[in-house]
């Protein structure tokens, strides 16, 4: 079996994320290409994608705030990131479908924790819908409940980990 890399995004990798993004999420709450553009451009060392074999096969991003949720237009615009804020939020974390329950999205995660910790931060903040709370629950997220997030029109949960 192949080792994953974990790398940053580089600008060249935009069609390929946009194309898992559009496999992953309903077409109310994917991230449009103008966004991931700007998520790129803006904040690259919060990107990461995985390969297998020279592969993108999945990737988590992010933002950083001084806030304790994520704002709805956090998920649109990057004009909310405060490059020295003490929290950072994920805004998405893919694989592509046929390479899911593989164990590849807990190592983008867990990289992405060490990241945040390595970084500073002092807590990781994340939304999800009901069926993925215990999924992160298992890295220490801790639930608080339904979200105030109107994103794509679903009901989502805020929930964060210290780090």
């Amino acid at each position: 079996m192949s080792r994953l890399n974990i790398r940053n995004v580089l600008s060249n990798d935009l069609d390929c994320v946009c194309k898992i993004e559009s496999l992953c999420f309903p077409a109310a709450e994917a991230a449009s290409k103008k966004a991931f553009e700007e998520r790129i451009s803006v904040f690259p060392k919060g990107f990461f994608v995985a390969e297998l074999d020279n592969e993108i096969i999945g990737f988590i991003n992010g933002g950083v705030t001084n806030d304790i949720h994520i704002e709805d237009d956090f998920f649109k615009t990057m004009d909310l990131h405060i490059p020295d804020g003490d929290n950072i939020v994920i805004f998405g974390l893919d694989i592509h479908p046929d390479y899911q329950r593989k164990g590849y999205a807990k190592e983008l995660m867990s990289h992405f924790i060490e990241d945040a910790k390595k970084s500073g931060r002092k807590k990781v903040l994340l939304t999800c819908k009901e069926h993925l709370i215990k999924y992160y629950e298992q890295f220490g997220y801790v639930n608080e409940g339904v979200s105030s997030s109107e994103h794509g029109g679903a009901k989502w949960y805020d929930m964060y980990l210290t780090v």
